[in-house]
């Protein structure tokens, strides 16, 4: 796709303003935790800074106006059905041969349609056969073609359950319960400043003629998209790619925040893909230890506290079930020693501090939960903080 010469110095700004917002976003989450006024502030930004980008592309009509897409809402996916395209920007060898390009159109299809429809198991099955059949020849090559469309089918599965989980806060999704009386009352304010907000956008948005995506091209609901993902970072971990996974899951922190707000169901299913994952980031680097350089070491231990700080809050405040309960005693018991060892192996003081901190406020806030218990970690680090006090 070819792109005008003025679109180029757009997209340079766009791309700009969004950085240099993340990293305020940043600071400002970083005070919301101690001020809590400065929480519905964060989210007024936060709004208004997506109004903005949406409104992008009627602002500036001439850009490649032929191309709906080229101005998109940054977090819906890239459509393509020139799935070679797909397979070959995968990122790894093999990613211009047909295999690679037939297991990346199988993983759209399954991406794409509902689960309801009859053909959804067939296409997931085939896909699954290849995965395995790619495995079973033990060639190093096939493994790569694997993991190489695996990452991508993630990202983009990834991007898309962002996109659901907004859609379906703007249509008036519950908040989350449990979050205390005081809390219960600012996510209220907040949920309805947003709803207001996001209301008139839409509104706007139409005005300027612009349609809004349809259900269906969002790759389905939230639930299933979640459901998804856990089914790639399965088949990740058993190709070894288990660390791209986590890495994209540890950096979806705007979905992690979005998602203390999502309907229980939805909470549910983010619940079972951040407990499998959290299981993989904890083992990473110890199959290779010792063969690892520190670069790798320290990127794998920043790995392992954004995925702390971005999903840890869900867990203590997200619905664990009623009827049927998200993780059973067994699992949610394991997934507590999961987490102490994570939090062990950030050797850094400040990092375990900022670790216990989020955990204790989430914790201490949501009075329906008592999980996960990190007490015992929390004593340890108090002791070991007290200790290092008295060396000095």
């Amino acid at each position: 796709m070819e792109t005008s010469p003025i679109a180029i110095p757009t997209l340079l700004i766009r791309n700009i303003l969004a950085t240099l917002f993340i990293h305020a976003d940043k600071s400002l989450l970083n005070l919301s935790e101690k001020y809590k006024p400065l929480q519905l502030l964060r989210c007024l930004l936060v709004s208004a800074f997506l109004f903005l980008l949406r409104l992008l592309p009627s602002l500036f009509p001439s850009l490649n106006p032929s191309d709906p897409q080229a101005f998109d809402y940054p977090l819906k996916p890239l459509k393509s059905n020139n799935y070679a395209s797909a397979a070959a920007t995968a990122g790894c060898g093999g990613g211009d041969s047909g295999i690679a390009r037939a297991l990346s159109q199988l993983l759209s299809i399954v991406n794409d349609i509902p689960v309801s429809s009859r053909k959804y198991e067939v296409v997931r099955s085939l896909a699954e056969r290849l995965i395995d059949e790619n495995l079973s020849e033990g060639s190093e090559a096939l493994r790569e073609v694997n993991c190489s469309v695996l990452s991508a089918a993630f990202s983009r599965a990834l991007s898309q359950l962002q996109v659901a989980v907004v859609d379906r806060d703007r249509t008036g999704g519950d908040l989350a319960e449990g979050s205390g009386e005081g809390g219960e009352r600012e996510y209220r304010k907040v949920g309805r400043v947003l709803r207001a907000v996001r209301y008139y956008g839409d509104a706007a948005w139409t005005r300027f003629g612009k349609a809004r995506a349809e259900p269906g091209r969002l790759g389905g609901s939230a639930e299933k998209l979640a459901a998804e993902l856990l089914w790639l970072a399965q088949k990740m971990a058993a190709c070894g790619c288990e660390e791209a996974a986590v890495e994209k899951w540890a950096s979806a922190s705007h979905l992690a925040w979005l998602a203390l707000s999502a309907e229980p169901r939805v909470q549910g299913s983010l619940v079972k893909v951040s407990a499998f994952l959290f299981k993989q980031a904890r083992d990473l680097g110890k199959a290779k230890e010792g063969d690892e350089d520190e670069s790798k070491k320290e990127q794998q231990r920043q790995t392992k506290m954004k995925m702390l700080m971005s999903w840890l809050p869900l867990l203590c405040r997200a619905s664990t079930g009623t009827d049927e309960p998200v993780l059973s005693l067994s699992q949610r018991s394991q997934l507590e020693r999961v987490l102490e060892e994570i939090i062990e192996t950030l050797e850094r003081e400040e990092e375990q501090e900022n670790v216990l901190s989020l955990w204790l406020h989430h914790f201490t806030h949501c009075p329906s939960s008592d999980w996960p218990n990190l007490h015992a970690c929390y004593a340890q680090w108090c002791n070991a903080s007290r200790k290092l006090l008295l060396l000095q």
